[in-house]
C-alpha cells in the first residue's frame, strides 16, 4: 500500500513529478502516480482526495501548471498534508503555477516547494513521514551525510584543478 500519493494535472508534467517517485524510491517509500485535473475531472479529483486517508495515504505531492488549483482543491477535501510543486509553463515560467499555489486561504495550507521541484517535495514527504518512523529519519541523515561528503569531494578537486580546468571537466555545467 502506497504511503504517498503523486499527482499531476496534466501528463505533460510528468517528468518533473517522476523525479519525486524516484527519491521516494530511494527511501523505500512506496508512491501510487496519477492525473487528476481539478478543472476537467473536479467530481474524481474530489473523490481522490476524499479517499485518500481509507487508502493508506500520508502524504500527497500534486504538481500543477498554469492556473494549478489541483493542490489547493486536493488540499481543500483531506487533513492529510499536501506538498504543491509548481509546473514550469511557458507563458509565465512556472510564476503563475507557483503564485496559484503559495497563496492558499488561511486554514487549507499546502506547503509548497520551488518551480519544477519534484525532488524536494518528495524530500519534504520523507521528513513528514520519518517524524514517527526512527528507520526512515536515520536514511535521510545518511542522505544528507552522503551529499555533504559529495560537496566535500567536489570543493577537493576545484582546489587541485583550479576553475578553469573543472569547469571543462564539468562541462561548464550550474
Amino acid at each position: 500500500m502506497p504511503d504517498v500519493g503523486i499527482i499531476m494535472g496534466s501528463d505533460s508534467d510528468l517528468a518533473v513529478m517522476k523525479e519525486a517517485g524516484d527519491v521516494l524510491e530511494q527511501f523505500d517509500i512506496g508512491c501510487e502516480f496519477a492525473i487528476c485535473s481539478a478543472h476537467r475531472l473536479p467530481v474524481q479529483t474530489s473523490e481522490y482526495a476524499l479517499s485518500a486517508v481509507e487508502r493508506g495515504l500520508k502524504v500527497i505531492i500534486a504538481g500543477a501548471g498554469g492556473a494549478a488549483h489541483l493542490p489547493g482543491v486536493i488540499a481543500a477535501y483531506t487533513t492529510i498534508p499536501v506538498i504543491g510543486v509548481p509546473i514550469k509553463t511557458g507563458t509565465l515560467s512556472g510564476l503563475d503555477s507557483l503564485y496559484s499555489i503559495v497563496q492558499m486561504p488561511k486554514g487549507i495550507p499546502v506547503a509548497t516547494v520551488a518551480i519544477n521541484g519534484g525532488s524536494n517535495a518528495a524530500l519534504l514527504a520523507v521528513e513528514i513521514l520519518a517524524v514517527h518512523d526512527e528507520s526512515l529519519r536515520q536514511k535521510l541523515l545518511d542522505f544528507r551525510q552522503q551529499m555533504a561528503e559529495d560537496v566535500l569531494k567536489k570543493d577537493k578537486e576545484l582546489k587541485r584543478m583550479g576553475a578553469g580546468p573543472y569547469l571543462k571537466l564539468r562541462g561548464a555545467r550550474r
